[in-house]
This record gives C-alpha cells, structure tokens and sequence, in this order.
C-alpha cells in the first residue's frame, strides 16, 4: 500500500483480510483473525471465556489471593456468617470459606484438563479409524461405543470409581473413560463425509498409506467439531466431578473441591446457607461460562456458516 508521499505502507488488517493470500501463513493468519472478529461480535461467548481466563488466573495466584490456609482447622471460628475478614464466612471446622473456592479452582482445571487430555485423544482416533476403515473393525469399535453411551455418565463413573477406589486421579480416569465415546461417534461421522472426497483420492493415487492418510489429512479436519463438543462437555465433566465429589468419592478430605464442599455444607443448609451456596454458585458460574464459550466457538468454527 502506497501513502500520498509515495511510499510504502503495510495494513496488518488489509493484509489479514486479503481475498489472494501469497502464502499459506497469510492464509491461516487471515483465518484465524477473522475468526477472534467473529468471536469478538458474540458478547456472551466473551464473557464466558473472560470468566474462565479469571478462573485461570485465581488458580494460578492463589496463594496471593486466598488470605487464609484452605485447610487449617480454627474451632473458635466455626460456621461464622460473611463478614469483612472471611468473605464468604467459615465452615464446620472454622475453615475460611473463600480461600477455600479459590484454591478449588485448581482442582477444577485439574480435572477439566485431563479429562480433555484423555478423552478427546482416544475418542477422535476411535472415530477416525472406525469411519475410515470400515467394514468388522467399524462394527466392533462403534458397539463397544455404543456399550459407553447406554449407561448415563454418571452412573457409569461411579461404577469405575467403586472399582477404583475413591480419589481425584480415580475420578480423572472415570470421567475420561466415560467422556470418550461422544467424540468418537463426531469423529467417525466427519471420517464418513471425508474419506470418499477428491483430494483422499488424490493423496492415495501419490501412494500414501492408511496411517498416514488418517493421522495427516482426517484428523486435523475433525478437530474443530471436537474442540466444541470438547467444551461444551466441560460443563458436564465439571458437574461429573463435582458429583462425585459430593458423593464422597473424588477428592477426598482435606481438599477444598467444591462437590465436597456442598456435601458437607448440606448439614447445616437452613441455618448456615453460605456453606453450599458459595461453592455451588462456583460450580454454576464455571459452568456456564464453558457452555457460553462453547457456544461461540461452534458459532466460529462451523464451517457450512456464510462468510
């Protein structure tokens, strides 16, 4: 671009916008620029995603934020109401109550991560193998999928924890192992519409194999359906773990979980409602801030929407 002195100057937002990319960075870049405008326009999807960069940043600093030690023990102070020096009151046994939410959140994202880690793997190569080969091995992979998606998740993982044994690495693994087969069922619809296309054709005629085809072509176009459904199931994982938790068989105690923190809050829910209210409203605002940002990304990433 030319200026009225006749020299040159670059327009970062001409060049991201441009209809001839000279290069495939330019193209990607102009991808994934129009793609934080098209988030941006969505209010909601930002305010969720601003929720849990917060939530990312108090699970970070919590030592500098929480202004007591999540599991000392103070009789003297038990079940006191909210006040200036204990902001969301204290427990049973005298614990302050918002340092506790504060340093449950690294739970959480401890939780929300590896499930992710675990479960989308293992569901995008299931489903990619499965709809790209076809035929026994398409018939055995999904039956074993469809045996997964017949019990209700919940129900399913507390059947895993049982036999595992109570802890958040056992509740980490029950998820997971019960979060994987939604992916595989997206995974092997988006191999289906793929695996007779054109250019599948083109990349077999230049002698590439199965594995390479799958691993190089497919599953990087199945990605962007997975990391919404990924999301959007983050409310869900966080709920699973929270019941569980509530139910006495994720973290155990001392640790400040927010499902184990309304279990032992029900007791004394009539006359002390901040011991489940904090921890639960917690719950709630996490939660729906992983559905409102999974909604904005489903709304970027389809790809049949008009430009």
């Amino acid at each position: 671009m030319t200026d009225i002195t006749g020299t040159n100057k670059f327009n970062p937002r001409g060049w991201l916008l441009s209809d001839a990319p000279g290069s495939a960075f330019q193209a990607w870049a102009g991808r994934v620029y129009s793609g934080c405008l098209d988030f941006s326009n969505n209010r909601l999807a930002v305010l969720g995603i601003s929720i849990i960069l917060v939530l990312i940043l108090v699970a970070i600093f919590a030592p500098f934020i929480a202004p007591f030690d999540p599991i000392l023990i103070d009789l003297r102070n038990r079940l006191q109401p909210i006040s200036a020096s204990h902001f969301f009151g204290t427990d049973e046994v005298g614990r302050d109550i918002f340092s506790r939410v504060v340093f449950g959140s690294r739970l959480t994202l401890y939780v929300v991560g590896l499930v992710a880690i675990i479960a989308a793997p293992v569901g995008i190569v299931i489903g990619t193998v499965s709809g790209y080969l076809g035929g026994k091995i398409d018939m055995l992979l999904m039956r074993i999928t469809d045996i997964f998606l017949a019990f209700p998740k919940l129900i399913l993982a507390l059947a895993f924890v049982a036999a595992l044994g109570p802890g958040i690495e056992n509740a980490v693994i029950a998820i997971a192992v019960t979060s994987w087969p939604p992916y595989a069922r997206i995974a092997r619809a988006e191999t289906l519409t793929l695996r007779n296309s054109d250019f599948i054709h083109a990349i077999k005629l230049q002698g590439a194999g199965s594995f390479r085809i799958i691993t190089g072509h497919i599953m990087p176009l199945c990605i962007s359906s997975l990391v919404v459904r990924v999301t959007l199931d983050m409310a869900g994982i966080i709920l699973t773990a929270a019941g569980l938790g509530f139910l006495g068989l994720g973290a155990q105690p001392p640790s400040p979980e927010w499902g184990a923190m309304t279990s032992s809050g029900r007791a004394y829910i009539l006359d002390c409602w901040w011991l489940i209210t904090m921890p639960g409203t917690a719950i709630f605002i996490v939660s729906l801030a992983f559905n409102l940002l999974g909604d904005g990304l489903r709304e970027v990433l389809d790809p049949k929407k008009e430009n």
